[in-house]
């Protein structure tokens, strides 16, 4: 199925009828006053949750979730964060959001799921919205991208945060070439770890990010480890801060490791559950890494003068070990795995609604390399003058102020509005309509680029696009 052939499976959301959703009574007995809504859709695994402000402007914010691990609770949430919730509220937006139709990987499901929790909302309150933005967190922002691109949907802008729009199969690609220079550079001589095909075993897909923690534990502390550790962090786009140090000058280098260590250590276990849940979804395993020029990669990092640096300082050959890697390259996709994961979860560019991406700088599950993809896709699809992008200095995925997001909704509002954006979601302008709200302060930047994302397959980077 193809990404066009997956919205037009999804455009059958819209036709949704009375008879497939169902509310209960959980609302406030005062219909003057602020109303809590919660039902459940046809399926009965998918709950939605909504809270409309006595106010209402009649816009309503439909939020998509961010991505669960398939052994987490599948709770229904329309709002990032309380204190977000709260201030949105407060500005007369609705909230509406489901708990999609189950944990894990659900890109195969959760934008339909939205769109019929938009109708069950629209069925219950007895009134339809009179705007609708969405809005989404990390494969919530993903879900987000998908809903911005189906033509007919009920949607009139989005705002994707720090959202997964390089889509799935770049998600565990560039993931893979991470582990694999860890693999091959830091075990043992003559180990070998599974990487991908984990045909549902989590256990055994804990075991292989173990393997690879040790071996970057054991690496720290020589200078020729802790170069091999700054290439594999470079081709994971792992960011050179940590939580609780000071972030590291530019040229500190080996601050800058140390961070990547840190990151390393706690990244490795949620890659390799998010691996076993999207193999689970897709059917087997949709990455590769046979033909991939790893020599052209770190040309195009951001981290590449570290990496150099660190190498010359530890007397390696960077060449030596980039041709290692390139030669060992031998995983390929199960095809059938492959074309699910693109049909399911991979953006065209092609949008519909004026959107808004935002991102932090250093951000260790979403690298705010993603954002340049993104642009990239949306460009090649000739929609750049409906997209707009800011990125906010700041550690951490999603870790956002509310702040940021009420101003960011609040300059889509104004885009869909008044039909164009202006100047209202230029970053210098978001950033000072941000500050000026009393809800945590605001590091948008002013001028920011990210640099090259090297998850896309294909073109310098080399390797087949299967």
């Amino acid at each position: 199925m193809s990404p066009r052939s997956r919205a037009t499976g999804l455009g059958c959301a819209l036709a949704v009828s009375l008879s497939l959703v169902t509310a209960s009574p959980a609302m406030a007995e005062e219909s003057s006053g602020p109303q809590h809504y919660e039902g459940q859709l046809a399926n009965e695994d998918t709950t939605w949750v909504a809270d409309v402000p006595a106010d209402w402007t009649g816009t309503v914010i439909l939020y998509s979730h961010g991505y669960r691990p398939s052994f987490v609770p599948n709770d229904a949430a329309n709002a990032p964060d309380d204190k977000t919730r709260q201030a949105l509220l407060d500005r007369g937006y609705a909230l509406v959001g489901s708990s999609y139709e189950r944990s894990g990987w659900t890109l195969d499901t959760a934008a339909e799921d939205q769109l019929q929790t938009l109708a069950a909302f629209g069925a219950t309150v007895g009134e339809q919205p009179s705007r609708v933005l969405a809005m989404g967190t990390s494969m919530g922002g993903l879900v987000t991208g998908q809903l911005a691109e189906l033509p007919g949907a009920p949607i009139d802008g989005a705002l994707s945060t720090c959202g997964l729009m390089h889509g799935g199969v770049d998600l565990l690609n560039y993931q893979l070439d991470g582990a694999h220079s860890i693999a091959e550079l830091l075990l043992p001589e003559g180990a070998d770890v599974q990487q991908v095909g984990f045909g549902g075993n989590l256990g055994a897909a804990l075991g292989t990010a173990g393997t690879l923690s040790v071996a970057v534990q054991n690496a720290k502390n020589s200078p020729e480890g802790r170069a091999r550790i700054a290439l594999a962090a470079a081709l994971f786009h792992l960011p050179r801060w940590a939580p609780n140090q000071a972030e590291p000058g530019p040229r500190d280098y080996e601050a800058q490791v140390d961070a990547q260590v840190a990151q390393l250590t706690g990244a490795l276990s949620f890659y390799y559950i998010g691996r076993v849940d999207i193999e689970n979804t897709v059917g087997g395993n949709p990455s590769w890494n046979a033909g991939v020029d790893y020599g052209a990669l770190l040309q195009h990092a951001d981290e590449r003068e570290q990496v150099e640096a660190l190498y010359r300082a530890a007397g390696l050959d960077l060449r030596a070990d980039l041709d290692l890697l390139t030669d060992t390259a031998s995983i390929t996709p199960d095809e059938g795995a492959l074309q699910e994961n693109y049909a399911i979860s991979e953006l065209t560019g092609d949008l519909q609604v004026p959107t808004l991406s935002l991102h932090t700088t250093h951000d260790v599950l979403a690298p705010v390399q993603v954002q340049e993809e993104y642009a990239e896709t949306v460009r090649q699809a000739g929609a750049n003058g409906l997209l707009r992008q800011a990125v906010t200095h700041r550690l951490g995925h999603c870790a956002f102020t509310p702040a940021e997001l009420v101003a960011s909704v609040e300059a889509l509002d104004q885009r869909v509005d008044t039909g164009h954006w202006g100047s209202v979601a230029n970053p210098r302008q978001l950033d000072a309509a941000a500050e000026r709200l009393d809800l945590g302060g605001s590091e948008i930047l002013p001028n920011y680029r990210p640099a090259e994302w090297l998850g896309d397959r294909g073109g310098v980077f080399g390797g087949p696009r299967f």
